[in-house]
């Protein structure tokens, strides 16, 4: 009897044990807010109709696979609007009781949406902007970046650059406020790690298709001249973050030279083609769930919801600032295919993850590079460490 006794026992605690303390029900959104855009350069890089909603489904799968152990159940609304209705599409989720927001926008249109979301106590993920304001003087206390900022991912090419010793940069930069904005966090990479830019010339958008003989072909023509007599120089760097002309440079500079930045090898947090860190099972659960090849704007989104699953996991809530304060803790962590555990930043709510230095067919390196060192951790080499940042919504 006593030992059947301790066998009740024993069971009895194995199922107090199972029971979860509290059954959640996490609902999350994903706003995308489509852009009037030209046709993209190559017909490769069509938008498809599930950007990024394709990695809020393999999100829910993944998070359901532990929650449905710990009696937490994901649903992800997904909405696309266009700039104009951001607002009432916004306002809509917060109506239907939805606290935890993945937006895809523009800077100016993230803000303004982060301020609604804050009088709602609402926490709001950025998947898509890098403007480096939004994590310095601009920053929210209920916004993370899941998105690498511009000065991460000019930090990563500039720290490669270096390692390659190629320390002295032709910059070329577009004439669009995006490419303005790029082009001088690749100049601020560039006195951070000792560079030096022996050019640094504007080529001028004058618009048009960029699949007609008035775009592509017109732009060919004139990046020989437009590169003609620049001063010695190792590597071009090009800022165009209006997709514009960068990946034509390539083969149409007048000196033949590595091309880096916006075209050649350029920066991102994930491709189709990274296969190390066990990034294989990522793409064929992805591919295999939506019959496509997964992009960066799919990983960012899959990752913020993931950034949620992981804290409903260990910290038992889906309250949003519960979420958001266990996110920027050091007892968070959460594993993204890149060779190391990513955190957040919790002076500014920037994720820390490596870089992918792609050249479109694979992984040329990652960054931050081998050498380049940091008292808390090599991954805040790359974008605005501590001292740096101003902001203040954290503390």
């Amino acid at each position: 009897m006593g030992r059947l006794s301790a066998a009740l026992l024993a069971a009895f605690s194995w199922i107090a044990f199972a029971i979860p303390a509290q059954a959640i029900d996490v609902k999350a959104a994903v706003l995308r807010v489509d852009y009037p855009t030209l046709l993209p350069i190559s017909r490769y890089d069509l938008r498809p109709d599930d950007l990024g909603f394709a990695g809020a489904a393999l999100a829910d799968e993944d998070n359901g696979t532990t929650g449905s152990f710990l009696g937490h159940t994901y649903e992800t609304t997904t909405i696309a609007t266009a700039p104009e209705e951001a607002d009432s599409a916004f306002d809509a989720l917060l109506a239907q009781g939805i606290r935890l927001i993945v937006v895809q926008a523009r800077g100016e249109d993230l803000l303004r949406l982060t301020d609604k979301a804050a009088a709602a106590g609402a926490l709001v993920f950025n998947a898509a902007t890098g403007d480096v304001a939004l994590r310095d003087d601009q920053c929210r206390g209920n916004l993370l970046h899941i998105a690498p900022s511009d000065a991460m991912k000019a930090d990563a090419v500039a720290q490669f650059a270096v390692w390659k010793k190629w320390d002295e940069w032709f910059l070329i930069s577009g004439s669009n406020p995006q490419d303005i904005a790029l082009a001088e966090a690749y100049r601020t990479s560039a006195r951070k790690f000792g560079v030096r830019i022996t050019e640094d010339r504007e080529f001028t958008d004058t618009g048009g298709s960029r699949r007609t003989d008035s775009g592509h072909v017109l732009v060919q023509r004139q990046l020989p001249t437009f590169t003609q007599g620049a001063d010695d120089h190792d590597v071009v760097v090009a800022a165009d973050g209006t997709d514009y002309f960068a990946r034509y440079l390539s083969y149409h500079l007048w000196t033949p030279r590595p091309v880096m930045g916006s075209g050649g090898l350029v920066p991102t947090t994930f491709h189709a083609a990274h296969e190390a860190y066990g990034a294989t099972q990522f793409q064929t659960r992805f591919e295999a769930l939506t019959g496509r090849y997964a992009k960066p704007q799919d990983y960012n989104v899959w990752l913020a919801l993931r950034v949620v699953g992981e804290a409903v996991t260990r910290a038992n809530t889906a309250d949003p600032m519960g979420v958001r304060d266990y996110a920027v803790s050091d007892a968070f962590e959460l594993a993204a295919f890149k060779g190391t555990r990513v955190t957040f930043r919790n002076w500014n709510g920037q994720l820390r993850q490596p870089i992918l230095l792609y050249d479109g067919s694979i992984t040329v390196s990652v960054s931050p590079q081998d050498g380049f060192l940091h008292q808390v951790s090599p991954l805040d080499t790359m974008g605005l460490d501590r001292p740096e940042s101003n902001c203040t919504a954290f503390n």
